[in-house]
Order: structure tokens, then C-alpha cells, then sequence
């Protein structure tokens, strides 16, 4: 058995400029409607501490809980065991940067909620959030 101390895998972060005022974001990342058009169906409110569930198809509903909430800047949720999500927004000269920010990952064996291994999980949803961003995008520039 080996001592190696385990560390976590680093956080999923994915930075964009969106032609779009900030508001226009925020509602888009920030409102049940908003969240349904670009990422899954939900049953968010903008409460803190509000517990809601995100519909992911095939994988279920998976409980969520507001845990964060700065509009029009920042908004973070916990999604089921293991992790978080947070979207920050800065207004640059007319548009918005956007932030994402995928957390909570184990180190790179540790099984997820679904019994994929964190580190071939994180990958994957890396390359899912490539998509959801370009979503976003579509959506907010529209």
C-alpha cells in the first residue's frame, strides 16, 4: 500500500466574453428559464439556501442548494455529492465576462455519485462544458 498523500483534481474553469449586457447574463444563468434554455430543466429560485434539483436525464434529478447569490456577479450552487458550480460575471465595456467554475472534484480514483472514476468524470464534463458554454453564448447573443 502506497503513502501517497491524495490530491484533489484542480477545479474545471472556463472564461468567455459575451457580446451581451451583464443583465442579459445574469438572467440567463441566474433564472429557472434562463438555466433550462442553455444548461438542463431545473426548479431553481434565486434564494439563498434554496434547495432545488437539476434535471439530468438519464442520470436522474440531482439536488442542488444555493449557497451563494451576488446579482449580477456571482452565483454558486452545490450539485449533488461532490459538487459545485459557480458562474461569475464581470461587465467589460458593454459585454460580460463570463466565469465558470466546476468544483468539488476528489483525487483522480475517487468514484463520483455514478461510479465513474473523478479524474475520467472530470474530463468528460470539461469537454461537456466547451458545448454548454457555446450554448450560452448562442442564447445570450441571440
Amino acid at each position: 500500500m502506497d503513502n501517497q498523500t491524495k490530491h484533489p483534481l484542480p477545479d474545471i474553469r472556463q472564461t468567455q466574453l459575451l457580446n451581451a449586457p451583464i443583465g442579459k447574463v445574469w438572467d440567463a444563468v441566474a433564472t429557472s428559464e434562463g438555466i433550462a434554455a442553455w444548461f438542463m430543466p431545473n426548479t431553481f429560485q434565486p434564494e439563498l439556501g434554496y434547495e432545488f434539483v437539476l434535471h439530468a436525464g438519464p442520470f436522474g434529478d440531482s439536488p442542488c442548494k444555493v449557497t451563494e447569490l451576488d446579482p449580477p456577479r456571482r452565483l454558486s450552487f452545490t450539485w449533488g455529492k461532490d459538487w459545485t458550480l459557480t458562474f461569475e460575471l464581470a461587465e467589460v465595456g458593454g459585454k460580460t465576462e463570463f466565469t465558470l467554475i466546476h468544483g468539488g472534484w476528489g483525487d483522480a480514483d475517487t468514484l463520483t455519485e455514478f461510479g465513474d472514476p473523478h479524474r475520467i468524470v472530470r474530463e468528460r464534463m470539461s469537454q461537456g462544458w466547451i458545448g454548454l458554454n457555446q450554448k450560452l453564448a448562442a442564447y445570450v447573443e441571440g
